[in-house]
């Protein structure tokens, strides 16, 4: 009976061997089959979690991270230190015995902060600790000094637009979430040269602060008059909405030494295990190597990148080689906007049918609880059942909204996205500061995010049939 149930089976299958399943009526009589060739990947998604949690690869994710950010330190785009870690990288991944390792140029913008300082001079001397903002032009060489004007909002600053000209904008706006409270950075500098202002400070972007400011990428407008920008720390924001509240005249001094360049050239590195009976199709799994230019970079997106070439090593570790070619790629230019990845794009983008999955990690390596997927509903069935392989390490969970930066343009034309979910709660607390070192990161939980990202990615990769689009 086994028999005539195989001969039945097979005959549904020829039209989707080795292609998405999209159409319906196969993709009913294959499920049940689907879920017992993912259930057949049992031992060795415990091979895989045993060799990164507990084996001979213990740890090594987060010491190949440390002695990367200890020598190369901060990587921002353009700059010399992101062109050494490159090569670096290039370099190691070959010794790793990894195939088709290669640099793929882009062009990247090429910004600097210089020397910047703020000193409040009215009602008392404070220093105020400061961290201009990417892309931010400079203050004269003697600095700007005006009046303050704080408000909460961009509605209060529009109401006050009068009290705004020529005065320095201070953004005390309410941390709601990264998503929400993020567009102060993005535009406060926009729309305080809207209204006139001569600069503007603003609340860095997070829950908690111990005096630390946090920068990040922040867009002029071409119709808007330029002003410089930085972000102040959550105590001198709160100090001079204090301040301001109770009628005191606030006056600030600030310097600013930002220069842009002309963009450069610099690489996203890729690397392959090449597929056995699929090469052409591929699996991809990612980080991004460049980071701000202040703490070490480790957290942002320094544990990403390398669970991502973890990854990679684990599966050469074990003697495995999946059907699909499995690809590493270690974006550059991800913190002006995903400049790497949108050019990567536009060059791959003509083999788009044959991307079958698209993952990045950019949201820390802490406590791993799953995935976060976008794809149709076919492709989460069957990654359900894929995550069932990490009931060992409790990391099963599915949510919603797997598009990272350097993902989402594949994911927006179709292709199954997928991003590692892990325990974010102290994620924005270190978040593009001095505080992103190497301290931020625990190896035992490098370790589980590795096993997740390895065995969702081999078994994507080696399964009969590419995810449903």
């Amino acid at each position: 009976m086994k028999f005539v149930f195989l001969i039945v089976f097979i005959h549904l299958l020829p039209q989707c061997t080795g292609k998405p399943l999209s159409q319906d009526d196969c993709y009913q009589h294959a499920f049940k089959e689907i879920k017992r060739e993912i259930a057949g990947y049992s031992n060795i998604a415990k091979a895989i979690i045993n060799l990164a949690v507990y084996g001979n690869a213990q740890n090594r994710s987060y010491e190949r991270l440390a002695r990367f950010v200890d020598t190369f330190g901060p990587r921002l785009s353009g700059s010399k230190n992101l062109e050494m870690a490159i090569k670096y990288m290039f370099s190691v991944l070959q010794e790793d015995g990894l195939e088709n390792v290669q640099l793929e140029p882009v062009k990247v913008p090429h910004w600097e902060r210089g020397e910047e300082s703020a000193m409040m001079l009215a009602p008392r001397n404070h220093s105020i600790a400061i961290l201009g903002l990417g892309s931010s032009i400079a203050t004269p060489p003697e600095g700007i000094t005006a009046e303050v004007l704080v408000v909460t909002s961009f509605d209060e600053l529009h109401k006050k637009a009068q009290d705004a000209k020529g005065k320095i904008v201070v953004y005390n706006q309410p941390f709601v979430n990264y998503e929400e409270t993020v567009k102060y950075r993005l535009l406060g500098a926009v729309e305080a040269g809207k209204v006139g202002a001569v600069a503007s400070l603003i609340r860095s972007i997070t829950s908690f602060s111990i005096n630390s400011p946090h920068t990040g990428w922040q867009q002029y407008q071409s119709n808007v008059p330029k002003i410089p920008t930085a972000c102040i720390s959550v105590e001198d924001a709160e100090m001079m909405a204090r301040m301001s509240s109770r009628g005191t005249r606030i006056v600030v001094t600030l310097k600013m030494g930002a220069r842009t360049y002309p963009d450069t050239v610099s690489f996203n590195t890729v690397a392959e295990i090449v597929g056995s009976k699929y090469p052409e199709q591929v699996v991809l799994v990612s980080g991004h190597l460049d980071s701000w230019d202040v703490g070490q970079g480790a957290m942002d997106d320094g544990g990403g990148a390398f669970i991502s070439w973890e990854a990679l090593s684990l599966i050469k570790d074990l003697g495995l080689r999946p059907k699909r070619t499995l690809r590493l790629v270690l974006w550059t230019a991800e913190e002006p906007g995903g400049v790497g990845a949108e050019q990567y794009y536009q060059l791959h983008k003509g083999k788009i049918s044959n991307f079958d999955i698209v993952m990045e990690s950019d949201s820390g390596t802490f406590m791993p609880m799953g995935l976060a997927f976008t794809g149709s509903d076919k492709a989460r069935a069957i990654l359900t059942e894929i995550m069932q392989l990490l009931q060992p390490i409790n990391a099963t969970n599915i949510y919603e909204n797997g598009g990272e930066t350097d993902t989402v343009y594949w994911v927006r034309d179709g292709v199954p996205g997928a991003s590692l979910h892990d325990d974010i709660s102290k994620y924005f607390w270190f978040h593009h500061t001095q505080g992103d070192t190497m301290t931020v990161q625990d190896p035992s939980q490098m370790n589980l995010c590795a096993a997740v990202w390895t065995v969702v990615s081999y078994v994507i990769a080696d399964m009969e049939e590419m995810l449903p689009r």
